[in-house]
């Protein structure tokens, strides 16, 4: 197991009606900034209980954040909070709400011209703006991480950012909201977080017996409660599981000790950039295509992965790890998600030599958990894809 230090001082508020519990964790002084996506929360109810809890402090409201946060329209909102002299964010939506907010935190005590270089240069936030989130649909796990992705639609660009200053300070989970999620989200937070787990777990054995443990039984829930979560989002059991199983996805804990992938996401990232595919459907199109190409890297993982949660135990190394890849893809069919880039858009061809280009442009020469996949190797796994 390698070094590592764990430091995660996100509180969580977790259950049934816990939003009006959010008054508590307020500061009675700040001026908070609402921050939300198109609506949806104002026909589920859940804005009405935000506002009820929110009744004693000064509040400005902030929507529209759209399914891929954009900076463009996030700019609107740092306007806001400058104008306004905000001093407290509350995100209450999914990951892209989150994330959003995150970048906003960042942003209101950047001290560049350009609050995109944030982005472009890598640059970690050790202090942002405090701010807390109320989680509608699970998913992305940003609830309780300080990691956040954001979009730039006039350059289809699509890139990450961080830093531990970006954890929330509370984030409420009632799994009840999901009750009201179309079954396409629901179905997406599923890949999502499925795929969280496989990016810090499908690299290699190196000792860490309890982190290993703790991926697998996350990917044993996901894999159970999804038939349950999609045919009733009301049955409480399973929207239960299924949200704190999201969260446990990417807290950092399971990463702790370990290598880590994360090349899934560099490509899918890129696909939603060019095309506007669903973040988790990206994932879903890249990674059987990463995991054959990358067979012998990820072998003794995939067998192990086979073994485990899949309970495939005939056969030799290759053909567990084989067999895995393949009961991954039917799990994706399973949730209704295609693999294929071809059954999302007919305009696919340059693909792979587009996101080969646009990573060497940035320097991107080594991805994935041996820092050996360069953008040629990147170009073969995306046209696999197809």
């Amino acid at each position: 197991m390698n070094n590592f230090e764990f430091k995660n001082p996100t509180k969580i508020i977790f259950g049934k009606d816990t939003i009006e519990k959010l008054e508590n964790e307020i500061p009675k002084d700040a001026k908070v900034l609402l921050l939300y996506g198109g609506g949806s929360i104002k026909k589920n109810g859940i804005y009405d209980q935000v506002k009820t809890a929110l009744s004693k402090v000064d509040v400005v409201e902030f929507g529209g954040i759209p399914a891929n946060p954009e900076y463009a329209k996030l700019l609107e909102a740092l306007k806001v909070i400058k104008d306004e002299n905000i001093t407290y964010l509350l995100a209450v939506g999914g990951g892209s709400v989150i994330d959003g907010t995150k970048f906003l935190s960042a942003a209101a005590l950047y001290e560049g011209d350009t609050p995109w270089d944030i982005l472009t240069q890598n640059i970690r936030t050790e202090k942002g703006m405090p701010f807390g989130t109320i989680l509608t649909l699970p998913a992305t796990g940003s609830e309780m991480n300080s990691g956040s992705v954001i979009t730039r639609a006039e350059t289809k660009e699509k890139l990450a950012m961080g830093g531990p200053g970006l954890f929330p300070e509370f984030s409420i989970l009632d799994p009840q909201v999901i009750t009201s999620i179309p079954e396409r989200q629901l179905a997406n937070g599923l890949m999502d977080s499925f795929t969280h787990v496989l990016e810090q777990y499908m690299t290699y054995p190196i000792g860490a017996l309890l982190q290993d443990r703790f991926a697998e039984s996350i990917l044993q829930t996901i894999i159970e409660v999804a038939p349950k979560v999609l045919k009733d989002p009301t049955d409480y059991k399973a929207a239960s599981n299924f949200m704190w199983s999201c969260t446990m996805a990417l807290n950092g804990l399971i990463q702790k000790g370990v290598p880590t992938d994360w090349a899934v996401h560099a490509m899918g990232h890129e696909l939603t950039a060019l095309f506007g595919i669903d973040h988790a459907r990206t994932l879903a199109i890249i990674a059987p295509s990463h995991y054959k190409f990358n067979f012998e890297a990820k072998k003794e993982k995939l067998a192990q992965y086979a073994e485990r949660v899949w309970n495939i135990t005939e056969g030799s190394i290759d053909d567990k790890a084989y067999a895995a890849i393949e009961k991954t893809t039917e799990f994706f069919h399973e949730l209704g998600i295609k693999t294929k880039l071809s059954e999302y858009t007919e305009d696919y061809e340059g693909t792979a030599e587009e996101i080969a280009k646009r990573f060497t442009d940035r320097g991107w020469k080594t991805l994935g958990e041996h820092q050996s996949l360069s953008p040629d190797k990147v170009e073969k796994i995306v046209k696999m894809a197809y």
